[in-house]
């Protein structure tokens, strides 16, 4: 049985003190990995008396804090929070205790655990012990700050957002594999961003071999720098690449050369072997495999080989493209390595979520329908 209110039940006062607790929660973005981003505020009379968000992992949660700063203020009183309180004891104790013992009179959550183990204890508690409880108030707008967590939640997977930097005619890189740079100084410093927000970055041996990049987030501060994970199925990236300097980088492989994974481990890389029934990497088990590790958000930098591999073993969940202003010609090469459609009706159809122009180029996020 649902306990949610029908949206339109909801005030708008209900609205805007929702939606302070989302921004408090989109402050975690870069740094709560594997945990969801979540804010909360305590209102009483109609004003915010206290507020707080999650900042990372073995810190206190959101209504920790909020309760902290309102303190007396708090009973009685209404805690608005983006996401389900917890119920369990992890690193931290049950946020539904902390909410308990301080009074609270009401609390509206965006949305439900998505954990289906824990899903609505939280809030079947408070129920019990007398607080009102609403639940469904923005939730699209808190399952979308936390859409990885949600999908490693519910599926075991990670959800993997493939950047592709294209010309308008559809070409990411010269014959020759050079490929830096399409798109302009704007474009790659939100592309920054966009790094910054996920767990893991992925990308080829291909795109390692031509353009030796680091992968890691440079034109945005961070707090946390993303794992790195190269799909090299024969283990043939330099020892002198710079995406292995300074740690932090996992390579999925599908051979056992012994002698290559020790010289690779000993400058403190980790390999992992998924070969698949074709000698390949396993690409949809190096996602699950990512998932356990607690990587909520991979986000794929890789070549039009890789990036195609991704789209036909149904690992991709989102494009995030940059388009700019520029011609490279038929030979120049594509954006995903696909077969051949023989007929229009087997075409792969997106839902655009978002266009935009950053800077002279232009960025679509888009969904497969």
């Amino acid at each position: 049985m649902s306990h949610a209110k029908p949206p339109m039940s909801f005030s708008v006062a209900d609205h805007a003190f929702m939606s302070a607790a989302l921004r408090l929660a989109e402050r975690g973005l870069y740094t709560t990995t594997p945990n969801p981003r979540v804010g909360c505020v305590i209102v009483r009379d109609e004003q915010i008396v206290g507020e707080g968000w999650h900042e990372k992992a073995g810190a206190a949660h959101a209504e920790v804090h909020a309760l902290s700063d309102a303190g007396e203020q708090a009973r009685g009183a209404t805690a608005y929070v983006s996401l389900e309180p917890c119920s369990h004891h992890g690193r931290t104790p049950p946020c539904v205790d902390a909410l308990i013992a301080a009074g609270i009179g009401r609390v509206v959550a965006a949305m439900t655990d998505p954990n289906p183990s824990v899903s609505g204890a939280g809030l079947a508690q408070l129920r019990a012990a007398g607080i009102a409880t609403e639940v469904g108030l923005m939730e699209e707008a808190a399952r979308e700050l936390n859409i990885g967590f949600v999908a490693r939640m519910t599926r075991g997977t990670p959800w993997l957002r493939l950047k592709v930097a294209a010309s308008l005619d559809g070409k990411t890189a010269l014959n020759n594999g050079r490929s830096q740079w399409i798109t302009g100084p704007a474009a790659r410093r939100d592309a920054h961003a966009w790094r910054a927000r996920s767990c893991a970055m992925l990308t080829g041996i291909g795109t390692v071999r031509d353009d030796d990049p680091q992968l890691n987030v440079r034109e945005i501060e961070t707090p946390r720098q993303p794992l790195r994970v190269v799909v090299d199925s024969r283990l043939e990236i330099s020892l002198t690449a710079r995406i292995l300097q300074g740690g932090n980088t996992l390579i999925a492989a599908a051979v056992e050369d012994r002698d290559r994974i020790v010289a690779l481990r000993d400058q403190g890389v980790e390999v992992l072997l998924l070969p698949n029934a074709v000698g390949k990497v396993d690409l949809p088990q190096l996602l699950r495999e990512l998932g356990r590790r607690g990587v909520n958000e991979v986000m794929a930098e890789a070549g039009f080989k890789l990036n195609g591999s991704l789209l036909r073993e149904g690992c991709v969940d989102e494009l995030l493209l940059y388009q700019a202003p520029i011609l490279l010609g038929e030979r120049a090469r594509g954006m995903f390595d696909l077969p051949e459609l023989g007929d229009l009706s087997a075409k792969r159809e997106l839902r655009v979520m978002d266009r935009r122009a950053v800077g002279d180029d232009m960025r679509i996020v888009a969904r497969f329908k």
